[in-house]
């Protein structure tokens, strides 16, 4: 799994008790999610389509630098599976593990369009010019 994204936990990212708000965590994943989706299908219409139970196993303080892991564990005809791990950057202590989430890609009516691939590119790949 690649650690692509940081964050760093700031006083409006908090709850009540002073730790990470899951919400905004969750936010953040889902576009983190999205974004690899799309930088491996080469598709930029897609929708998150599931997530399955989310494990929040400890949390984050202000102040914390958090990031974000996500890979690939299927290929669908339509739709990619991804899993997904935040840790603490400096202590490599989970905060949250995700075991599926399923993105579908689309067309421009928004209904399942299959995508053509069928396995995990590289970031180099994704990002290389012609």
């Amino acid at each position: 799994m690649n650690f692509y994204s940081r964050k760093w936990i700031k006083p409006e990212d908090l709850n009540p008790n002073g730790t990470l708000f899951g919400g905004s965590l969750l936010r953040w994943i889902d576009e983190e999610a999205a974004i690899y989706t799309m930088c491996q299908l080469g598709r930029s219409r897609i929708v998150t389509k599931f997530i399955s139970e989310i494990n929040f196993v400890s949390s984050a303080r202000q102040g914390d630098v958090i990031e974000m892991g996500i890979a690939a564990t299927a290929f669908g005809r339509t739709s990619i599976t991804l899993c997904c791990e935040v840790r603490n950057k400096v202590t490599k202590q989970s905060i949250l593990t995700i075991d599926k989430m399923v993105f579908v890609h689309v067309d421009e009516n928004g209904v399942p369009a299959p995508h053509g691939k069928t396995g995990v590119i590289s970031a180099e790949e994704a990002f290389k010019k012609d």
